[in-house]
């Protein structure tokens, strides 16, 4: 037996409790020692039931990602497949072919917190927005952990000039974007965002069609096209797009996630970001909590700054 974060009621916390030892089945896995795994948005969807994966499988160990050592002493960064069987434990199956060996003295704790967050705006610019050297990007949702990263992550890209919006003044002044604008301020934000190449969408809701009715009108060029990727919807599932908008410039509205990227393609670009992360070139506020206080952590995790991750 081993320990694990195990949620037996969707809505409810995991709680720390007692599991079946995990065994490889097939040729390419293996049973890695799980070293940390963030407990991020996504993982708390997953516990919830409520992300679009979701398989209503219980129980349900949580974790999609996280960072463990196979047993030749690879240190490795791994994604798991849609399984009740996650990261959330002090051992979980891995696909070698889904995982990337990280350099032997990269801190655990700071890669679980960064590479999940990290990857949605990486594979966002490369895979979806194909950003080019000395385009610009704005980041609606800056404040977020994941975007936060995004600003770092557009610079590391080769972004020339990146906006972040957001709500929290503090956090939008130590953001180290070219500019920081308040989601409230239409003007600032239109004017902020006139020639903008890329926006990721980390909102959704409200905001992002209140946002459109701020940048379109603004634009400097109509012709110039603007590549909109939606990657969060922390605002809500639904947003009222103006259909103007679709006509008024030259606009695409794209979606960045699991099915709309595949997984080997995702997977392809895990070793580039797992080299900026390990480097410090992307970094976050991130906090080791034991896996036996896993309950608290969950309750911690919905306002506190910092990004949770959890060790055996």
């Amino acid at each position: 037996m081993m320990k694990a974060a195990l949620v037996t009621e969707f809505g409810a916390s995991p709680r720390y409790q007692d599991v079946e030892e995990p065994t490889a089945a097939r040729p390419g896995q293996a049973v890695v020692d799980v070293l940390a795994a963030a407990l991020s948005p996504r993982v708390r969807s997953q516990a919830a039931g409520s992300h679009y994966t979701s398989t209503g499988e219980l129980p349900l160990i949580p974790g999609i990602d996280g960072v463990g050592r196979t047993p030749d002493g690879a240190l490795r960064y791994f994604l798991l497949p849609d399984t009740a069987k996650g990261a959330m434990a002090e051992r979980t199956v891995v696909d070698l072919q889904r995982s990337v060996v990280v350099p032997p003295d990269s801190d655990p704790v700071q890669l679980a917190a960064v590479m999940n967050p990290a990857m949605s705006s990486w594979i966002a610019l490369r895979r979806r927005a194909r950003l080019h050297a000395g385009q610009s990007v704005l980041v609606l949702g800056a404040t977020g952990n994941a975007g936060g990263l995004a600003v770092q992550v557009a610079r590391r890209l080769g972004g020339a000039h990146v906006v972040a919006a957001g709500r929290d003044s503090g956090r939008l002044a130590d953001s180290g974007a070219d500019v920081v604008v308040e989601l409230d301020d239409a003007e600032a934000l239109g004017r902020a965002a006139s020639e903008v190449d890329v926006v990721l969408d980390y909102l959704w809701g409200r905001p992002t069609a209140d946002a459109l009715r701020a940048v379109v009108p603004r634009r400097a060029r109509d012709d110039q096209p603007l590549t909109w990727v939606q990657i969060g919807s922390v605002a809500g599932p639904e947003s009222p797009i103006p259909s103007a908008a679709l006509r008024a410039v030259d606009l695409r509205i794209v979606g960045s996630g699991q099915g709309s990227v595949r997984t080997d393609t995702i997977v392809a670009e895990l070793s580039d970001l797992a080299v900026e992360v390990a480097s410090g070139a992307l970094v976050t506020a991130a906090r080791a909590v034991p896996l036996s206080r896993v309950e608290q952590a969950w309750d911690e995790a919905a306002t506190t700054r910092d990004r949770l991750v959890l060790v055996p």
